[in-house]
């Protein structure tokens, strides 16, 4: 993974922080912590996906209906 850095101008370290959560969010960080806190069995990976694959073809689905 890629080092993050920010710099903090005139000593504004509120802004400073809220570039660093939005570079986090766009290297997708928390998504990845998330992922790996706890192990999840093949089966149920593939359990998951298809849930969203079917979830995300019913949204379309809805979209282009309207």
């Amino acid at each position: 993974m890629a080092q993050v850095q920010v710099s903090v101008k005139n000593g504004n370290l509120d802004l400073a922080l809220r570039r660093l959560k939005q570079k986090l969010a766009r290297e997708s960080v928390p998504s990845e912590c998330k992922k790996r806190e706890s192990y999840m069995k093949p089966g149920d990976k593939r359990r998951e996906a298809k849930k969203a694959g079917i979830k995300n073809a019913q949204k379309r689905n809805r979209q282009n209906r309207d």
